[in-house]
């Protein structure tokens, strides 16, 4: 059964209030083929038979919510995307972070709305393939999603043919990877540098240690303007100084916030906090700290 107009409407306004995705009317078959399985699984009997149940129990938190939620969700990734920003990762962010953060020697790198985990894992492979002195340096990939289901693949490491075969060159497999049944797991050695978390990127965010590179690829693209622009103020208050941030080839910071400069790197960019500066502090806790290493304190009261 198709949605109703007032069924749409229900769910938009939930969808938009859980995970601060827009969902516009074009969107009703995209909402209706994601929330068929959902309605399967949860033994509705159609997708007006979920809304009713949503209806009935509405709280983010309980599981007909964030499974709804969950499904809404795009996550699309494959490894090395758009290969151009894992360039720029190798050969200009990388070194000035390892020149910036050579008398500590430590890395942080986020990862934000990771999905499955492809990206964090291709940072991993450049670190492993072209940084060995960082094998000595306490390296951390953190990879963040809305999704329990993403972030448990991500801890997993676990990638069928088909999304191996989507970006993956063959010597990496051969070197990073061994054969599980008709699946790929990814080695020891880079499932280590990986820390993954549930977060929202519109909620509260629990403590973040300060980004050295921030890889935001592909996400922006589904908030308003105001989330928007919540987001990357919050992400300029975990940004180490002088550290990094990557956006989608289609995303941009430009009337959205002032506070990066926009830097080309021949037919790729990236982009840093104006004057190389970060701020004092950090977003307030969301939630109890679960990533590995030394967190940055909050300043009660910012969101």
């Amino acid at each position: 059964m198709a949605l109703t107009p007032g069924d749409f409407t229900f769910l938009s306004n939930y969808v938009k209030n859980s995970t601060a995705i827009v969902l516009t009317p074009d969107k009703d078959y995209l909402v209706e083929s994601r929330l068929n399985p959902v309605a399967w699984r949860l033994g509705a009997s159609s997708i007006s038979d979920l809304v009713s149940k949503l209806r009935a129990n509405p709280s983010p938190t309980s599981e007909i919510g964030m499974m709804v939620s969950e499904a809404m969700t795009t996550n699309e990734t494959y490894f090395f995307r758009d290969v151009k920003p894992f360039d720029v990762l190798r050969n200009e962010l990388l070194p000035q972070a390892m020149e910036r953060r050579g008398s500590d020697r430590s890395l942080n790198i986020w990862s934000g709305a990771c999905s499955s985990g492809q990206e964090a894992y291709s940072i991993a492979m450049t670190i492993k393939e072209h940084f060995p002195s960082l094998s000595t340096w306490r390296v951390r990939i953190i990879g963040t999603d809305i999704s329990r289901a993403m972030v448990e693949r991500t801890k997993e490491g676990i990638f069928s043919q088909i999304e191996i075969n989507r970006g993956l060159p063959a010597p990496l497999l051969v070197k990073y990877f061994s054969k599980v049944g008709s699946e790929w797991k990814i080695k020891g050695e880079l499932t280590s540098m990986v820390d993954a978390s549930v977060m929202n990127l519109a909620g509260n965010w629990p403590i973040l240690p300060r980004m050295d590179i921030v890889f935001m690829r592909n996400v922006l693209i589904y908030f308003d303007l105001p989330t928007k622009r919540a987001i990357l103020e919050k992400v300029v208050r975990v940004m180490a100084p002088n550290a990094s941030l990557l956006l989608g080839g289609s995303e941009t910071t430009m009337n959205v916030t002032n506070e990066f400069d926009r830097v080309t790197v021949g037919a790729s960019f990236y982009y840093r906090i104006k004057g190389g500066g970060a701020s004092s502090v950090a977003p307030s806790v969301g939630s109890t700290p679960t990533f590995r290493g030394t967190p940055v304190a909050p300043r009660a009261g910012l969101r």
